[in-house]
């Protein structure tokens, strides 16, 4: 089956048919809008992660070094 000659490929055709359905244009407004979100909480996340590494850090310098003695 030969494609249309406006595209390269068949999956260009395919990509540019999947592009005008309700349910990609519902995805790309909702992704575009929950973008700041996602990105905001992965920041967070990151840090509170980062917190609690350093914590642990702490901890494990301070009680290996506790027991190097004996």
């Amino acid at each position: 089956m030969k494609h249309s000659p406006q595209f390269r490929s068949k999956r260009e055709e395919e990509r540019a048919a999947a592009k005008n359905t309700t349910g990609y244009k519902i995805w790309s407004v909702l992704f575009t809008i929950m973008y700041p979100f996602i990105a905001v909480f992965t920041f967070v996340f990151s840090c509170i992660v980062m917190f609690f590494s350093g914590i642990s850090r702490v901890l494990a310098y301070v009680l290996g070094r506790g027991h190097a003695g004996n």
